[in-house]
């Protein structure tokens, strides 16, 4: 898997997440957790980084 892909899949899983968690209003009582997948966000990219390197 290339690293643009597996970018675009991760960005639409968690604007996923965001929209159902906005839609159930859950963000709105607990607004600093969505600060969690921006983090998750930043480390995986860290990873996919190292992992899908071009050689």
């Amino acid at each position: 898997m290339k690293k643009r892909t597996f970018d675009l899949i991760f960005i639409v899983i968690v604007a996923t997440i965001l929209i159902v968690l906005l839609e159930y209003e859950i963000l709105k009582k607990h607004t600093a957790f969505a600060l969690v997948p921006i983090l998750i966000a930043y480390f995986l990219g860290q990873y996919s980084e190292r992992k899908f390197k071009n050689k």
